[in-house]
């Protein structure tokens, strides 16, 4: 078998990307370019690596073992270029991927208590949903990813092997509301005065449910305002333009003029904060930073 690095670098970006097209634009490679080094990976595997769906693409088990030990050589070139030209850092780098709050709550304490115990390394950031942040982690261009879950708490994924997960916190869903609106006052909603509110939504899609509206409230929710950024949603929040979730984790870090519920006539909802990494011995700096977020939460 004979593999390029270029091909190498193909697979690891189409695992991290989903679809050929999209790790075409993340490495500047026509479309065309990118099915050739995968066509030529696959001829040279002498096996199929890639599956082609109508959703894009993901690595067969075949795949996944090769991406395994690209992880190791293209990092192992890496380090061979930053010797050969003198560039080679001074700090341990840990690059960390984190589901969109994560990073109002959790992250300023993260990077404050490794400014102190852990000065030499430097940590990176990424923000993503759970499904681009878990290709990621597997594609090795992330190091450690803290996730968010909901009941059952399945596995992060159905991948093998199976990554390294630890549990940071549970953190109960609540209702974000105006502190002058229709719930102005209150600590409480029961879940039959929802039915009829208006919803900030994040948009969903195949792989990700919708966000922001209480789950399984009785009868269609009415949303008036659909949007991925936490700051929008929770802004139109106060200006009394409609209500949405948020874990209760988030309550230090709210605008003024927000409130929030907790949810009668329903059990609770329970939403956890994981952190996960691929498994194995993990080094000093990985193991320092997932300390740091578990100390922060």
């Amino acid at each position: 078998m004979d593999f390029s690095s270029t091909a190498l670098r193909v697979l690891r970006q189409v695992a991290e990307s989903g679809s050929f097209t999209a790790a075409a634009s993340q490495l500047g490679y026509t479309q065309s370019a990118v099915s050739r080094q995968a066509a030529a990976l696959e001829r040279s595997a002498g096996t199929v690596l890639f599956e082609r769906r109508f959703d894009g693409v993901q690595l067969t088990a075949a795949g996944l073992t090769l991406l395994r030990h690209a992880r190791s050589i293209l990092d192992s070139v890496a380090a061979a270029e930053s010797e050969l030209t003198g560039s080679a850092p001074q700090t341990e780098l840990v690059r960390l991927g984190m589901f969109p709050s994560a990073g109002a709550v959790l992250l300023p304490g993260v990077l404050a208590r490794l400014a102190v115990t852990s000065p030499r390394i430097t940590v990176t950031t990424r923000e993503a949903g759970t499904p681009a942040l878990l290709r990621a982690l597997r594609a090795g261009s992330i190091d450690i990813a803290v996730l968010t879950s909901r009941p059952p708490h399945r596995p992060a994924d159905g991948e093998s092997p199976r990554l390294h997960t630890e549990t940071v916190e549970d953190s109960e869903l609540l209702v974000a509301a105006s502190a002058t609106g229709r719930f102005a006052g209150r600590t409480t909603v029961h879940v039959d005065e929802l039915v009829d509110a208006p919803w900030i939504a994040t948009p969903s899609s195949s792989s990700e449910p919708m966000l922001g509206v209480w789950p399984g409230l009785p009868g269609r929710p009415r949303i008036v305002h659909i949007t991925r950024d936490w700051l929008t949603k929770l802004q139109l929040v106060s200006g009394g333009f409609g209500v949405t979730t948020v874990p209760s984790r988030m309550s230090p870090v709210l605008p003024h003029g927000v409130i929030l519920l907790h949810v009668d006539g329903v059990p609770p909802e329970v939403r956890r904060i994981l952190v996960t990494r691929l498994p194995g011995r993990p080094g000093l700096a990985i193991r320092a930073v997932t300390g740091a977020i578990t100390s922060a939460a």
